[in-house]
């Protein structure tokens, strides 16, 4: 589809909501599903992938409500080529204004020998039987050729062909591990809409991983290939290294306009916001020399770049800090800052927050700015982000005293509210984490192991706060907690029971699913 302005429209279908949340640890409440999905309407995503509606009663309601709640985007739900899958998805979104029902089916030889144990012919049924399905409930129907990129072009173009014959608008040809590379990936493209009658009339989409860190790119070259939408997420978040990042692919075809002839409806001064909120809630870190949304993206440490920035910004930046929603100037914020100082100094890092939650956050705000001679903008989005991503928690850490030290055995007294009851226990530990972990352990009894302690500063000097990542797996579960604090042993018993929290969550959807 051409603009008005000549350039090709590429659709964006944003995931993070269902292959994102498939990452161990980064499962979101209901709640923060509706929140990620409302912003990534206002920032102008198409079609937002709201979940798999068959894994779980609480995937379903989440999609549902997503639908009933969009105006603009279309809202697609998951579904494996099997009838019950596809039922489900389009009870799910047939609320929405624009429905969508996503169904795959694997294709590739060594998928049909050791997955799906059918041969090509058989699949092909599958492919007529569940897409005509799919357009009986809606108009719009995406199918997926799971791992397209070792499927021979051949056998993918006949089930390509079934696919359009049975009903499908949207044709996506994923790159499921990872493996391609990009002049492979545009040429599976080409070869489609030069071999199967009726491509034409389709949308092709992308559907790239990142395990040889070429997702990106080879949406691009899909893209280039023919294809005119692109499945990505935000911050890259995914299965294994993730998909390809939506801000990448959106700032790479607004930047090199020159050579990547395409836009896209989404507007790039939402997307520090949009980061900070999946980082958030997901408890998923963004790296720091992460694109576009790193928090050293925009920073320049070399006397070399320093100087060339001064003299002329172009000179080390191919694209401007507030294009993306990054303000070049910025409040001084210290104990004497007021409440609206602090209120535009959220507005300016992109946090939105209602009178309650600001009440909070200023709060915790004063109290960090008494105990810190500098706060610094690291120090208050992990502040905030530390109250959005444990508001609902059913535990929380009240208070923590530990005895450490060369003379006598590590010990700590924690106290927790337990779903509004105060426990307190004290306990000793090879050290005062394990003493802190052990307290809570006895409080809130699991057998989570821990695979991942790490600790980093915030920001630099003796009095930065702590942030903490911890990754618990209880019976094939994984997940992440996170939490800050100026001191270090609280930001570790507060990500603890952050990850327990996130536990407690997966607990119950697996219990649900299995009523249900």
């Amino acid at each position: 589809m051409s603009t008005s302005n000549g350039k090709d429209r590429v659709v964006i279908f944003d995931t993070t909501l269902r292959d994102g949340e498939q990452s161990p640890g980064a499962t979101m409440t209901f709640e923060e599903k509706l929140e990620v999905a409302e912003l990534l309407e206002v920032m102008g995503v198409d079609i937002i992938e709201a979940g798999f509606p068959i894994a779980s009663v609480g995937d379903f309601e989440s999609v549902q409500e997503i639908a009933k709640r969009a105006d603009k985007a279309v809202i697609a739900g998951l579904a494996r080529a099997i009838p019950g899958d596809i039922a489900r998805a389009g009870e799910a979104v047939r609320i929405a204004r624009r429905p969508r029902i996503h169904t795959f089916v694997s294709t590739s030889p060594i998928h049909l020998a050791h997955q799906m144990r059918r041969s090509e012919d058989e699949v092909i049924e599958i492919i007529a039987a569940t897409v005509a399905q799919a357009r009986n409930l809606v108009d719009d129907v995406e199918w997926s050729a799971m791992d397209a990129t070792r499927t021979p072009l051949p056998y993918l173009a006949r089930c390509v062909a079934q696919a359009i014959k049975a009903g499908a608008t949207t044709i996506n040809l994923p790159d499921t591990v990872g493996y391609a590379t990009p002049e492979e990936y545009g040429a599976i493209f080409r070869y489609m809409l030069e071999h199967v009658e009726g491509a034409a009339d389709v949308t092709f989409s992308t559907h790239c991983h990142d395990d040889l860190g070429l997702a990106v790119a080879n949406s691009l070259a899909g893209v280039a290939g023919g294809a005119r939408q692109i499945e990505c997420t935000l911050n890259g978040l995914g299965e294994r290294a993730g998909n390809a990042a939506l801000e990448e692919v959106v700032m790479a075809i607004r930047t090199r306009a020159d050579v990547l002839p395409y836009e896209t409806g989404v507007d790039p001064t939402y997307l520090t916001r949009a980061s900070k909120l999946v980082s958030a809630v997901s408890n998923f870190p963004v790296q720091y020399n992460k694109a576009i949304v790193g928090r050293n993206a925009f920073a320049h440490e070399s006397g070399i770049h320093q100087d060339g920035m001064l003299k002329n910004a172009q000179t080390f930046e191919i694209m401007t800090p507030e294009s993306v929603g990054v303000k070049a100037t910025s409040l001084v914020m210290g104990k004497h800052s007021g409440r609206h100082a602090f209120r535009e100094k959220l507005k300016e890092l992109g946090y939105e927050l209602g009178d309650n939650a600001l009440n909070e956050a200023f709060t915790r705000f004063k109290a960090l700015a008494d105990r810190k001679k500098h706060v610094y903008d690291e120090d208050i989005e992990a502040l905030v982000d530390e109250e959005i991503a444990h508001a609902d928690d059913r535990i929380k850490v009240l208070s923590l005293t530990v005895i450490a030290g060369t003379l006598g055995a590590q010990s700590s007294t924690v106290t927790l509210d337990v779903e509004g009851e105060h426990k307190t226990v004290q306990s000793t530990g090879n050290g005062p984490v394990d003493a802190i972990f052990n307290s809570i352990k006895s409080i809130v009894p699991n057998e989570a192991v821990l695979e991942l302690y790490q600790v980093h500063a915030v920001t630099e000097g003796t009095d930065a706060q702590a942030e903490v990542s911890v990754r618990l797996t209880e019976n094939g579960k994984t997940v992440t907690g996170r939490a800050a604090d100026p001191d270090t042993l609280v930001a570790s018993a507060k990500a603890y029971v952050s990850g327990l929290n996130k536990l407690m969550i997966k607990r119950n959807s697996t219990n649900a699913q299995a009523v249900a």
